[in-house]
């Protein structure tokens, strides 16, 4: 038996290194849009659109799109915090809400991410833009009168900052501590920001900035970075050391600030406007890639964090014809699918199909596993333990692996559970910021769960909880083991970092109420 285990074993290995040889280390653009709905992108809502999107467009033309992508929260910093560890955020503190520009940090130092894995494997690794997954900034000696008031102004920004992303496995990085539209308004190059904050300004939120710093100009200047650091690169990724790049964008979140020459291009007004100049930007990025002659050893992928935020003007713009959402029910912060289900678009030259599909339940927790397969690693039990590879969805492989059930969650920490077309979702209302809110949603008697067929009911117009008890029960028991066990997927059970409550019966946003 010993002998046979062993020979099974060898067998596996040499069939991961085979796969691994395969797929030749492929250098990793991961583009992630603040706050992008799945309507925005016009090929993927055609009727329903009303922004141009070329250079999206014709990446989906060249590559795979995920029709049943979510995140795995309706806000940004759990998912983000998803995105690099392939971990559920509600395992750790953070069971609502998002963090702020001065928070600590979330990403412990011990805990594989993408970064580290690659980095171990030879990639270079950087990140470029919005970081919103905290940071430990050292503050200044207990506060004097003189002092402006605010957290933000209590940082001594003459320090570098600690557990920031250079500490989690990014070899390089640049970009804002949080959304645009939180202090401190700075960048920050590495370890220590660019230019200390003097002045006061305001970006829908107030606080310290540096004096030359200004919303407007992010974008662009993201934009351009990411184009040089591919062009700095891409001779080392044909000489043998790839490179992995995520690039978290600050648009389209408020505050909109689209560049001069994209304001007034689009009938929706700002939001269309900067919409168009995220294609744009994108776009640029793809350009350098194929201009760098690399394209085809490099796999993109195109995504949001979350859905369109309900406070841009929504209810305007689906007056004019334009659904962000689509055709699913709410928006960013809510557990309806509006939340979280986001657009996903991976191109890969010569071994993602062009113009090809994938309807698999995937999430975005995913990129490690999927990184891990490439790399031909292994993860330990105490890592990735929401992620599943998609590496064979975009080689088009039939044995492609699948997630038992995906968990959903919403600003308020409310759950749900995706499992094949059923999702149950364990509040009476939105669970975010659409109405009827959780609130409205008891006074109107409604039941305190949802569940939806989602084959004929992807608007979840229709909650069938009441002739679906052992559907109800099925998929709540399965929730309370995704969370007594710490992992979703096969493997040792693991601890959560804090004690998890599926019914929140004592809701308590952690930082903060509303991005």
């Amino acid at each position: 038996m010993k002998i046979f285990s062993g020979i099974l074993a060898a067998m596996l290995a040499a069939s991961a290194a085979m796969a691994a040889d395969e797929v030749a280390k492929p250098n990793i653009v991961y583009i992630l849009c603040d706050d992008l709905g799945y309507g925005d992108i016009h090929t993927l809502n055609p009727q329903r659109g009303k922004i141009p999107t070329p250079h999206l467009d014709k990446l989906a033309s060249e590559g795979m799109v995920f029709t049943e992508a979510h995140s795995g929260s309706s806000v940004c910093t759990p998912t983000r915090y998803g995105i690099l560890t392939g971990r559920y955020a509600w395992r750790t503190r953070l069971q609502a809400g998002v963090l702020m520009g001065e928070s600590p940090h979330l990403i412990t130092p011990d805990r594989l991410t993408v970064a580290k894995l690659l980095r171990e494997h030879g990639y270079s690794t950087a990140c470029l833009g919005k970081w919103h997954l905290g940071m430990d900034w050292t503050q200044l000696p207990a506060p004097k009168k003189t002092r402006k008031k605010g957290g933000t102004w209590n940082i001594d920004y003459t320090k570098p900052v600690v557990n920031g992303p250079t500490a989690v496995g990014f070899d390089y990085y640049f970009g804002v501590a949080a959304s645009l539209d939180m202090p401190p308004f700075t960048f920050i190059e590495n370890d220590r920001v660019v230019k200390i904050p003097t002045v006061e300004k305001k970006w829908v939120r107030t606080g310290p900035a540096a004096e030359d710093f200004d919303a407007i100009d992010t974008l662009p200047t993201l934009g351009a970075r990411a184009v040089d650091y591919i062009a700095k690169h891409a001779d080392a990724s044909k000489h043998g050391t790839p490179f992995f790049l995520y690039l978290p964008l600050t648009s389209p979140h408020t505050p909109l600030v689209p560049s001069k020459e994209w304001q007034g291009k689009n009938l929706l007004g700002p939001y269309g406007d900067f919409v168009m100049e995220s294609d744009e930007v994108a776009g640029k990025v793809l350009k350098s890639i194929d201009d760098a002659g690399i394209a085809d050893n490099t796999l993109v992928i195109f995504t949001s964090d979350n859905g369109c935020a309900p406070y841009i003007g929504v209810k305007e713009m689906e007056e004019k014809g334009h659904f962000a959402s689509a055709d699913r029910r709410g928006y960013k912060a809510d557990i309806w699918d509006g939340g979280h289900h986001v657009p996903f678009i991976a191109r890969w030259p010569g071994k993602v199909a062009a113009g090809s599909s994938n309807n698999t339940l995937t999430c975005l927790t995913d990129l490690l596993a999927t990184c891990a397969e490439i790399t031909g690693a292994k993860l330990p039990d105490n890592a990735g333990e929401d992620s599943v590879s998609i590496l064979s969805g975009l080689l088009a492989r039939a044995d492609a692996p699948k997630h038992e059930a995906v968990v959903h969650h919403s600003i308020q920490g409310k759950f749900a559970i995706r499992q094949g077309n059923w999702k149950l979702e364990l509040c009476p209302g939105s669970g975010g910021w659409s109405s009827p809110k959780d609130g409205e949603a008891v006074k109107q008697g409604l039941p305190p769960v949802q569940l939806y067929e989602m084959s004929g009911d992807v608007a979840e117009a229709k909650n069938v909880q009441t002739g679906n008890v052992e559907i109800v029960t099925r998929l709540t028991k399965l929730l309370e083991k995704y969370v007594a066990d710490g992992r979703s997927t096969p493997g040792a059970p693991q601890k959560n970092d804090v004690e998890v409550d599926i019914w929140k019966k004592k809701p308590k946003l952690q930082e903060a109420e509303k991005e």
